[in-house]
């Protein structure tokens, strides 16, 4: 991991260290309080959106089309967290670790209210990845339509490529589409879905408000949002923000995986009823995906991962690079892995 650091030109010191001096130390803590608060405003472009955010989604897609090809080598069309049932992880293959990928989307589903006997026909997947999950749905489901949106131009083509290639995708009974769009400014007419599904997409949006709205604006009413993302622990009562040391684990894995500033679900749970969503409700499945890094880091480390990682690039070597520090924010309870579904109010 250590070698992996360097060669991407991060300081030579590890994440680990780095955040071991914060544990111990006041001083680093300062430190780290007086470069937030050097941030300046952020400029515009031309539509008003703030340039560090364009910056953002630009590292986003590179990353992806960077690092794509390597996830799915390994691990197969689903780039997310597998769900594991208690006890269940520790000496698993890969092919158990890709099934407990599928069952992840079929125990949200569950979890979420999708019936078999009211299907949604028409399914929105915002962060699709290759596809995995718009594919998994549409096939479970019959949907007449499944649509998925991604900022990497790589993504949206293999999707494309998988997606014309698997048998059980009928084009004549069902229109499966991926695209490179934006999800804070998404391409669709208002109330365009009956579902609308982000699987570990969240985490990447730097307008939370924006992203909970635009969800809200294509679904149609009476149709049902799906959000599963990375969030921090909610804040207990006497508490202002996280810690100087969570505040730079955070710091640490956002620089390798293009991340903005993190929220709690609290925050997801009150920008959807701000925005007029019904019958919110929320978990933490952050037990249930304990294996998950693990199992990431040990495919990483083998013959065939560290091949794959010297031939993808400086983006995936970083994102390699901070895999244990994503483990010990689960561990730890500063990260966790947070649901929400809601309802849009049928029109009267």
């Amino acid at each position: 991991i250590a070698a992996m650091t360097k060669a991407t030109c991060v300081k030579t010191r590890s994440p680990l260290s780095r955040l071991r001096d914060v544990r111990g130390s006041s001083s680093a803590a300062a430190t780290a309080g007086r470069r937030q608060r050097r941030r300046m405003a952020p400029k515009a472009v031309g539509d008003g959106t703030p340039l560090q955010d364009v910056e953002l989604k630009q590292g986003i897609a590179n990353f992806y089309d960077e690092s794509s090809n390597v996830w799915e080598d390994i691990w197969g069309e689903h780039m997310h967290h597998g769900y594991y049932e208690p006890g269940s992880g520790a000496q698993l293959s890969i092919d158990e670790h890709q099934k407990a990928q599928v069952l992840m989307v079929d125990k949200v589903l569950e979890w979420s209210g999708v019936r078999p006997e009211s299907p949604p026909a028409t399914i929105l997947d915002v962060g699709c990845g290759i596809g995995g999950s718009t594919r998994h749905i549409v096939t479970k489901y019959g949907c007449e339509a499944g649509t998925g949106i991604t900022l990497s131009p790589y993504q949206a083509r293999r999707a494309e490529e998988i997606t014309a290639a698997d048998a059980n995708i009928d084009p004549q009974k069902s229109a499966v589409s991926f695209r490179v769009a934006d999800a804070l400014n998404q391409p669709f007419e208002d109330e365009s879905f009956d579902l609308v599904w982000s699987l570990e997409s969240g985490e990447h949006m730097p307008d939370k408000e924006k992203f909970v709205s635009e969800l809200y604006r294509v679904l149609k009413p009476g149709g049902r949002v799906i959000v599963v993302t990375w969030c921090h622990r909610v804040l207990g009562k006497e508490e202002e923000k996280l810690s100087a040391y969570e505040r730079l684990l955070l710091a640490v894995i956002n620089k390798a995986y293009y991340l903005p500033d993190w929220v709690s679900v609290a925050r997801y749970e009150a920008l959807a009823e701000a925005e007029g969503f019904r019958d919110i409700q929320v978990d933490d499945w952050s037990p249930q995906v304990a294996p998950f890094w693990t199992a990431v880091l040990k495919t990483a480390l083998t013959p065939n991962g560290l091949r794959g990682l010297l031939k993808s690039g400086t983006k995936t070597i970083r994102g390699a690079a901070v895999m244990p520090l994503m483990r010990l924010g689960f561990a730890t309870g500063t990260i966790k892995f947070n649901l929400m579904t809601a309802v849009k109010p049928a029109k009267k």
